[in-house]
C-alpha cells in the first residue's frame, strides 16, 4: 500500500506483484489518477522521466502503462494530494444512477461528458468519463475500495440485490492471522468496474501504517532484479 499519508485519511494504491506474469494488457477502463504536486513533477523531470502535457496537466506514464496527471501547484500539506481517480463509462446516465442513487455518492461536478463523485468534499473523488463505447477491462484492471461502518454493509447488499445489480463476492469475513478480521462485499457496476466495501471497524485496525515495511519491500525487489 502506497500513498501520501495514512490510509485512514488518504487515498492509497495497492500494488501486487504476481509471480509468473510477464505482462498485463491494458483496457480502456482506467483513465488515470490526478495528483496536485509540483514537487512530484520536479522529481520526475530531474530523473529524466518522460513528461507530456495535456489540457493544462502534465502526464506521467507508469511502467505498467497507467497514467498519472500532475497539477503544477504546490503539494497540499493539510489534505491528500490525490484529487481523483478517473474511470471510463459507456453510459453516464446509468453510471450516475448506480453510484449516486444506489451507492450513495454525491455529485461534486458534472459536464456533458464527465461526472465527479465522492462521499466527502475533503476526500479523493471518483470521476467518470463518457467514452461512448463498451468499457473493456482486459487483464490490467483493478478495484476501488471504500470503508463503511459494519452496520451499513448489509444495507448496501440489499440495495444491490433489490436493483438487480452484480455482487461478485457476497458479504464474507476475511481472517488475517495475528491481525483483525474484516468483512467485505465486492460489487461490479454496469460497466464492470469492481468496488469493494470493507467494514471500517476492522479496516481501521489493519490500516495502521507500517513504515519499516518499505525497507523490506526494497530488499525483496532488489533480490528479484
Amino acid at each position: 500500500m502506497i500513498g501520501y499519508g495514512p490510509e485512514d485519511s488518504h487515498f492509497v494504491v495497492e500494488l501486487t506483484y504476481n509471480y509468473g506474469i510477464k505482462e498485463y494488457k491494458l483496457g480502456n477502463d482506467f483513465c488515470g489518477i490526478t495528483i496536485k504536486s509540483k514537487e512530484a513533477l520536479e522529481r520526475a523531470r530531474s530523473q529524466g522521466w518522460p513528461v507530456k502535457e495535456e489540457r493544462g496537466k502534465f502526464v506521467l506514464q507508469a511502467p505498467g502503462g497507467y497514467k498519472y496527471y500532475l497539477i503544477d501547484e504546490p503539494q497540499p500539506l493539510d489534505k491528500d494530494p490525490v484529487e481523483k481517480v478517473s474511470l471510463s463509462s459507456s453510459n453516464l446516465e446509468k453510471t450516475i444512477v448506480y453510484w449516486k442513487d444506489i451507492l450513495g455518492l454525491k455529485i461534486f461536478d458534472q459536464t456533458e461528458k464527465t461526472v465527479l463523485m465522492g462521499y466527502s468534499a475533503d476526500q479523493a473523488k471518483v470521476e467518470f468519463i463518457s467514452i461512448g463505447v463498451e468499457v473493456v477491462h482486459a487483464t490490467a484492471y483493478g478495484r476501488i475500495a471504500f470503508s463503511v461502518p459494519h452496520a451499513q454493509q448489509p444495507e448496501i447488499q440489499k440495495r444491490i440485490k433489490d436493483s438487480g445489480n452484480t455482487i461478485l463476492t457476497d458479504l464474507i469475513t476475511l481472517d488475517t492471522p495475528g491481525k483483525a478480521s474484516v468483512r467485505v462485499i465486492i460489487l461490479a457496476d454496469p460497466d464492470g468496474h469492481e468496488i469493494c466495501f470493507v467494514d471500517d471497524e476492522g479496516f481501521r485496525q489493519l490500516s495502521v501504517p507500517d513504515y519499516p515495511s518499505e525497507k523490506i519491500l526494497d530488499r525483496y525487489i532488489a533480490k528479484e532484479k
